[in-house]
């Protein structure tokens, strides 16, 4: 696959997730509500639809073509409601998102709370009743991302704490692993369950799922890289917003340019993780390469 079938690619796929993002918002959030209004604001302003992409991509290896729309969407309101809470003042309290006001700054607090609340009921709704798929996959998806929610959730918390308990090595490496991690993790795993493979047993779901938790770590600490080599306008959010919340993170403890080794070796692994899979695994090669490189 060269480069130009990659950008092709990848377009196709956050289309297909834009197109079904937009049309489940009509069906969900009632246009005269304002915490539908903050929620399509929020689900619907932009991003690279990275974790939706990579459910896909994921669902086509296995098998299972593009069955797993629905599940990739579900997986995007997910990190919405995430983006949306972790701006609030109780939190981050960033003022931009994507290049926007952020959902609080545009909408106020209590709006954008509930906001981020539709969206997570909203994703399991859709896991439940995800077209294209049987019941038995519908239901191990809804199960599987609630308990990568809760993971997530759990990073959150563990943020939250190292921001007054600096965090070493161990500690960093487990926060993101809920935090970043259990999402871009349930990418593999949801495309496989939409794909009907027996997600705890098959060795694809195996290969993917290693593929997925190395390139979610890497992309954390590409994250934590681009916070301090980045500006606000190449982010679309506030730049040095690490440092100013006093986090711990893979640049503090290891530096830049050991932080710029780990991301890269976190490549290797994924790449690693595709060994067995011939050229029908290159898009998530290269996905993997340029998550790696974004911001260059």
């Amino acid at each position: 696959m060269t480069q130009a079938e990659y950008k092709q690619q990848y377009a196709r796929y956050a289309a297909c997730c834009e197109q079904r993002l937009a049309q489940l918002c009509d069906d969900l959030f009632a246009p005269e509500s304002e915490i539908g209004q903050a929620a399509r604001y929020s689900l619907l302003g932009g991003g690279k639809r990275v974790r939706g992409v990579l459910t896909l991509a994921c669902c086509a290896l296995a098998g299972g073509g593009e069955a797993a729309l629905d599940f990739a969407c579900a997986l995007e309101m997910v990190h919405c409601h995430s983006l949306i809470h972790d701006d609030l003042p109780c939190m981050d309290d960033d003022d931009l998102r994507r290049g926007r006001p952020s959902c609080h700054k545009r909408f106020g607090e209590a709006t954008a709370l509930l906001a981020g609340d539709a969206l997570l009921a909203a994703a399991f709704a859709v896991t439940a009743d995800a077209r294209d798929c049987p019941a038995q996959s519908r239901t191990a998806a809804t199960a599987l991302l609630a308990q990568r929610t809760g993971c997530m959730l759990y990073g959150q918390e563990l943020d939250k704490y190292h921001e007054t308990h600096p965090a070493d090595a161990q500690q960093l490496l487990a926060l993101h692993a809920n935090k970043t991690g259990a999402l871009i993790g349930a990418a593999a795993a949801l495309g496989c369950t939409a794909a009907a493979l027996d997600v705890p047993q098959s060795g694809v779901y195996r290969a993917l799922d290693a593929y997925a938790q190395a390139v979610g770590l890497g992309f954390q600490i590409v994250d934590d890289i681009l916070d301090v080599t980045a500006s606000s306008e190449q982010l679309g959010k506030p730049a040095g917003s690490d440092a100013a919340n006093g986090k711990t993170t893979f640049v503090t403890l290891f530096g830049l340019a050991g932080a710029q080794q780990m991301a890269a070796e976190q490549t290797d692994r994924a790449l690693a993780a595709l060994g067995d899979f011939a050229e029908d695994a290159d898009f998530l090669r290269l996905l993997a390469q340029d998550l790696l490189h974004r911001g260059r």
